[in-house]
């Protein structure tokens, strides 16, 4: 990944609707020549997609959590992971290094959904117990550029 490339990945950060001549413009190539750099991009894996970012406030998900997840004995990180799939509130999902075995993000309307998704979590098979943190607000969240 060069230069152009990582130019060209800003430029899609920040806009991904973005024509590629709008972004050929800002790094003098012409657009077919930004569409080959993101083609490449996208079958070697650096750009995996692109998405829709959301407003949790405007889809009313007013609550969002940590929840460090303590499992029994040690599962496959794939099993685990099919069982967190089954929780819609769960937005993100690692492993981590530590005490705990992984760290979940929940995005819930209330905190009564957001307990009835700890709930579910913690009766999963593979998990022992969890701990949780409810986000108070948010004072970074940005993509890495």
């Amino acid at each position: 990944m060069d230069e152009l490339d990582r130019s060209i990945v800003q430029h899609l950060l920040r806009d991904a609707r973005t024509t590629y001549g709008r972004i050929g413009a800002e790094v003098s190539l012409s657009a077919p020549a930004v569409k080959r750099r993101v083609d490449r991009l996208l079958r070697s894996g650096a750009i995996r997609g692109f998405t829709a970012v959301l407003d949790p406030a405007v889809l009313e998900w007013d609550v969002e959590a940590y929840v460090w997840v303590y499992c029994q004995g040690a599962p496959d990180p794939d099993e685990v992971r099919a069982q967190f799939e089954d929780v819609p509130e769960v937005v993100q999902a690692t492993t981590i290094s530590g005490t705990a075995d992984a760290v979940l993000r929940l995005q819930a309307r209330d905190t009564a959904e957001l307990e009835r998704a700890v709930r579910r979590l913690r009766a999963l098979p593979t998990v022992a117990r969890t701990e949780s943190a409810v986000v108070l607000s948010r004072l970074i969240d940005r993509p890495r550029t």
